[in-house]
């Protein structure tokens, strides 16, 4: 019999395989997956099989499954794209506008499929809690507050993160009644005042400018008015009491 040898091992990738749209069908599959399945059963064999690639592709395009959860998200969010038009000319309608883009972000089934699986995931997993916590509130939120150039820029962006990560959960994963059905407009009209305030509002004054002075004064008022008050009080207690005492004696 005779004929070439027959191959054994991995099978040859295809021009398909790694073809330019490779990564984004990859892309497309891993956030399939991730919403069906959540993040704890999904596995990169099974992302491979649904973009119809060779599994060693997709550790290749992004190593590990943490990172291609990571990308499935980005791809919904696009910070590069997103942070500039949320800043805007100006401060003034920051709120709103970081309002407005995450409503609707939540309110298109595309995009809203794989940030379900990702807040589901980080509730019971540490690698999508983390990766949820390093893009909301780095890539993006913190990215726009330091562009806006406020004290405590990481914290504003968290304070404003837990806003909107709230909505989240309460709106589109427990479904919570009137905040569930309500319309995205009177959602953006009411949340937007309060990250306007947490992303551009001045701080409180410095507690060296006014917590000393006051500490100061009352430090003074106490100097001059106590101890007068309580020399006051026992000299009257010296001048009465006693005769109050001699008086009853006499009677």
């Amino acid at each position: 019999m005779t004929g070439e040898p027959r191959r054994r091992g991995r099978p040859a990738r295809t021009s398909a395989d790694e073809g330019p749209g490779a990564r984004e069908r990859i892309l497309g599959a891993a956030r399939a997956e991730f919403a069906e399945r959540g993040y704890d059963r999904t596995t990169m064999r099974g992302i491979a099989r649904a973009a119809g690639v060779d599994a060693a592709l997709v550790h290749h395009y992004f190593g590990t499954k943490d990172d291609v959860f990571a990308a499935s998200v980005e791809v919904s969010f696009e910070p590069a794209l997103v942070v500039p038009t949320i800043l805007g000319p100006s401060t003034e309608g920051v709120g709103e506008r970081l309002a407005r883009y995450f409503v609707a972000v939540w309110e298109n089934p595309v995009s809203r499929a794989p940030m379900l699986a990702v807040i589901r995931s980080a509730l019971t997993h540490e690698g999508a809690a983390k990766v949820m916590r390093a893009f909301v509130a780095r890539r993006l939120l913190e990215r726009v507050a330091a562009e806006l150039e406020v004290p405590d820029a990481r914290f504003r962006a968290e304070l404003a993160a837990s806003q909107m990560v709230g909505i989240a959960m309460l709106r589109y994963v427990l479904k919570v009644e009137p905040l569930a059905s309500a319309d995205p407009e009177e959602i953006v009209r009411m949340v937007a005042p309060t990250l306007q305030r947490y992303l551009t509002e001045p701080g409180p004054p410095s507690g060296g400018a006014a917590g000393p002075d006051a500490t100061t004064d009352d430090a003074v008022s106490d100097d001059a008015a106590g101890p007068d008050a309580t020399s006051d009080d026992a000299a009257s207690g010296g001048a009465a009491g006693p005769s109050g005492a001699a008086g009853g004696t006499e009677g």
